[in-house]
């Protein structure tokens, strides 16, 4: 039967078509992308030491002046700085990214290429020319690439930029089919070149029901093709008077890879970007790895501390040992069948 089966691997011409036990090339999921937290990678992997599915859809949606461009700039700058051979191409359609705003965040200009894009079919195909270049190179030399698309939102169509420059105010009612067949040909195209692509979008109030809900625009394509939709919401950190950053509320709308509606903190500061210990506490603390005694923690050798002494000097508290312990802790609590 195996011969059969490979022969009709062969009839069908189907370049991603593959026997289960040679691994499947567009749905399994072989390394992670770090993302620069912790709480933020075992929320969208159930692993501190995992984080975006280095051949998927990861979505971050909000709603606006939630810090997504921010929040997703943060992750190309850890994702630069751990493959330091490695490149992004930057889709962008809100025109509001800029040099100074790149150089300021410590990204290296040189190793991120700005795509601005109008419509669903500019983005599509661009983004289609970009893999296929990719995949043209040899395995041996392919460095590390990252793909982003900030906004989908506030992408157009081209029947719309042409209905516009007719004078035309009527709406294009085909852009949620146009946006779910550009997902379904780049899911297979990631998913082959191994290539991890995060995508910005709005949300909004859905009405209707007893208690509104937040629903993610642009139709339902997205919405399949991601592995992971994460709504992200914040506040604002301050310093005194002076606002010093972010506190990014993370919940898991929607995962093929982890316990949906799980919700965690990650710290975005102006000066230093993502905290990479931020949130580790509260978990620590809830899987009593660190046990509350009156107002100080015992630690796992016995020592006695105060909660401000850990959390001003994670690197010396958060051993090996203990991360080993937390990183139990995350599988208990984000993945299926282990608790």
């Amino acid at each position: 039967m195996s011969d059969f089966l490979k022969d009709i691997i062969k009839t069908t011409g189907n370049e991603y078509a593959a026997l289960v036990s040679d691994g499947v090339e567009a749905g399994d999921v072989e390394n992670f992308i770090d993302t620069g937290s912790y709480v933020f990678n075992a929320l969208l992997s159930g692993s501190v030491y995992g984080g975006l599915p280095a051949n998927k859809i990861t979505a971050l949606a909000g709603e606006s002046a939630t810090g997504k461009t921010y929040f997703l700039m943060g992750i190309v700058k850890n994702f630069l700085d751990a493959n330091p051979d490695s490149g992004v191409v930057y889709f962008e359609s809100e025109s509001a990214i800029t040099k100074q705003m790149v150089v300021d965040r410590g990204i290296d200009p040189d190793r991120m290429v700005i795509v601005p894009v109008t419509t669903v079919q500019e983005f599509r195909t661009q983004a289609i020319k970009v893999l296929d270049r990719y995949m043209e190179q040899d395995v041996d030399i392919r460095r590390p690439l990252f793909l982003c698309l900030d906004s989908l939102g506030m992408l157009s169509t081209t029947k719309e930029v042409e209905d516009t420059t007719e004078g035309k105010e009527t709406r294009d009612m085909t852009r949620a089919q146009v946006l779910k067949a550009a997902f379904r040909v780049l899911t297979l195209k990631l998913g082959k070149a191994k290539v991890p692509m995060v995508v910005t979008n709005h949300t909004y109030d859905s009405m209707g029901s007893m208690f509104p809900t937040k629903e993610m625009g642009g139709g339902s394509g997205l919405k399949y093709a991601a592995s992971s939709i994460i709504f992200l919401s914040k506040k604002k950190e301050k310093d005194g008077t002076e606002v010093i950053g972010n506190i990014v509320h993370c919940k898991n709308h929607k995962s093929r890879l982890t316990i949906e509606n799980k919700m965690v903190d990650v710290r975005l500061t102006y000066d230093k970007g993502l905290d990479k210990y931020y949130g580790l506490f509260e978990l620590a603390e809830k899987y009593d790895i660190f046990k509350k005694v009156s107002t100080r923690y015992e630690m796992p050798d016995g020592a006695k501390l105060y909660g401000k002494q850990i959390l001003n000097d994670p690197e010396k508290y958060f051993t090996k040992e203990i991360m080993d312990r937390i990183e139990e802790a995350a599988q208990k609590e984000f993945t299926y069948g282990n608790n």
